[in-house]
C-alpha cells in the first residue's frame, strides 16, 4: 500500500487526480483488509471459543461448516469430533462414579478414605453406623480423633478387637494407598467378623450336636432296651432271673454298642486334634510305592512312577494316601475292578490321582460331611481328615465319579 502511494505521488498526475487515486487506493486497501480479517480472524476466534468451551466442560457447542474437503472445514470437523469424544468420556466417568458411590454406600463393610494429613475425606453408610455419627460430623476429623489411627499403620490384612458404639467385636482391617489430585490417600476397609463368626459357630454347634445326638442315641437305645428286657425277665420269673444265655446276649449287645461309641469318640478326637504339618522335602514316588505296598487285599498299579518332590509332612501325607487307597480298594473289591495311582506335575502344583473301578458313589455331595459313611463299619472321618490334611498343606482334595468308565477318582493337588 505504501509503495502504491509513492508511485502515485511521483507520477505525472495533476494534484486533483493524484488525491483521487490515493483515496481510491486507501479505500481498496481497507476493503481488502476487512475481507482478510473476515476470512482469517473470525474462524480463529470461532475455534478459540470452541476450545474454551471444551476446557470449561461445555460439550454442547458445535462449529458450523464442518467438512473434510478444505482446511478450515476440516479443523471444524476435528473440533466437533473432539467434543463428542470428551462428552462420551465425561458421561462414562459420571456414570461410573455414580455406580461406585452407590456400591460404596450399599456395601456392608465400613469404608474410610484419609488424606496425607490423616483427615477423613470419604465414609460410607456402614462407616457412619460403625462410628455412630453422620458423615457431616465425621469428614475432616483426624484418624486419631475417630479412634482409627491403628488402621493406618501395621500389617494388613489383620484381625483386631475394637469397641465402637458400646459393643466389642472382631474386625478385619484392610488398607491400600492411592493418589487423588496428585496427593497420596489411604483407603481403610473394616469388615465385621463377629456376626459371620457367630453364625458359623452356631451352625457348627448344631451340626456337632446333631451328629453326637445321633451316634449316642444309636448306642444308648439298644443298651436301654436290653436293660429293660433283663429287668422284665427278673420280674417275670419271680426273682429267679434270666438265663445265662439271655445274660450273654444282653452283655454282647451292650459291649458292641459301647465299643461303637468308643470308636466314634476316638475318631472325633482324632479329627479335632490334627496337628499343624511340619513341612520337609518328600520324594513322592517312594512315598506312593510304600503306601501301595501296605495294601495287601489287591495290587495297586502305579501309572507314572516319575521322580517328583513336594514340601509336606510325610506322616500326614502318608495317612492321607492310605485313606484314599484303602477306600479305592474297598470299592474295587465290590466289582472285581482294579486300582491305580498316578501323579504328574501341572505348573506349580503336583496332582495325585487315585482311581478305582468300583461301583461309584451315588451321593458325592455328602462325601466330605463329617461322620457320613456308606460302610457298615465306617467312621465317616477318613475323607474329612484327608481333606483337612490336604488344605493344611495348601492343597485341595476332590472325589468324583469317573467320566470314562465306572468307579471314582480322587484328585489330590499339592504345591510343588
Amino acid at each position: 500500500m505504501v509503495v502504491a502511494l509513492v508511485l502515485l505521488w511521483a507520477g505525472d498526475f495533476t494534484p486533483k487526480t493524484r488525491w483521487t487515486l490515493a483515496v481510491l487506493a486507501v479505500g481498496w486497501w481497507l476493503a481488502v483488509s476487512g475481507t482478510i480479517g473476515e476470512r482469517v480472524v473470525r474462524p480463529l476466534q470461532t475455534i478459540s471459543n470452541l476450545l474454551a468451551a471444551l476446557r470449561e466442560g461445555d460439550y454442547s457447542i458445535r462449529a458450523r461448516g464442518a467438512r473434510t474437503d478444505e482446511a478450515l472445514g476440516l479443523a471444524y470437523f476435528e473440533v466437533n469430533a473432539l467434543a463428542d469424544v470428551l462428552r462420551g468420556q465425561r458421561l462414562g466417568a459420571l456414570e461410573a462414579t455414580a455406580l461406585l458411590r452407590r456400591v460404596i454406600a450399599e456395601v456392608d463393610v465400613a469404608i474410610f478414605t484419609f488424606d496425607q494429613d490423616q483427615r477423613l475425606r470419604l465414609v460410607n453408610r456402614a462407616g457412619e453406623r460403625f462410628l455412630g455419627r453422620p458423615a457431616a460430623r465425621l469428614l475432616g476429623c483426624t484418624a486419631g480423633e475417630l479412634g482409627l489411627a491403628s488402621g493406618l499403620e501395621g500389617e494388613v490384612p489383620r484381625t483386631v478387637e475394637l469397641s465402637f458404639g458400646g459393643r466389642l467385636g472382631r474386625w478385619e482391617i484392610r488398607r491400600s494407598a492411592f493418589r487423588q489430585d496428585g496427593r497420596p490417600h489411604q483407603l481403610v476397609v473394616l469388615s465385621d467378623l463377629s456376626r459371620a463368626l457367630r453364625e458359623e459357630e452356631r451352625q457348627a454347634w448344631q451340626r456337632l450336636i446333631r451328629v453326637l445326638g445321633h451316634e449316642i442315641n444309636n448306642s444308648l437305645a439298644p443298651i436301654r432296651s436290653i436293660a429293660k428286657s433283663l429287668a422284665e425277665a427278673f420280674d417275670r420269673d419271680g426273682g429267679a432271673g434270666p438265663s445265662d444265655e439271655d445274660f450273654r446276649r444282653g452283655l454282647a449287645v451292650i459291649a458292641a454298642r459301647s465299643e461303637s461309641l468308643s470308636r466314634f469318640m476316638a475318631a472325633y478326637s482324632r479329627l479335632a486334634r490334627l496337628p499343624r504339618p511340619k513341612l520337609a522335602p518328600v520324594e513322592l514316588s517312594a512315598l506312593v510305592r510304600r503306601v501301595a505296598g501296605l495294601e495287601t487285599r489287591k495290587a495297586v498299579r502305579l501309572v507314572s512312577p516319575s521322580a517328583l518332590s513336594v514340601a509336606a509332612d510325610a506322616d500326614q501325607l502318608e495317612q492321607l494316601l492310605i485313606n484314599l487307597v484303602s477306600n479305592a480298594v474297598d470299592a474295587a473289591l465290590e466289582t472285581g475292578g482294579g486300582v491305580s495311582v498316578a501323579w504328574e506335575q501341572m505348573g506349580d502344583a503336583v496332582e495325585i490321582r487315585v482311581e478305582d473301578e468300583g461301583p461309584g458313589v451315588p451321593e458325592t455331595a455328602n462325601l466330605f460331611v463329617p461322620f457320613y459313611t456308606t460302610k457298615p463299619e465306617g467312621s465317616g472321618i477318613g475323607l474329612v481328615l484327608s481333606r483337612q490334611i490336604a488344605e493344611a498343606h495348601g492343597g485341595m482334595l476332590t472325589l468324583e465319579n469317573r467320566t470314562q468308565g465306572r468307579g471314582c477318582v480322587a484328585r489330590l493337588t499339592l504345591p510343588v
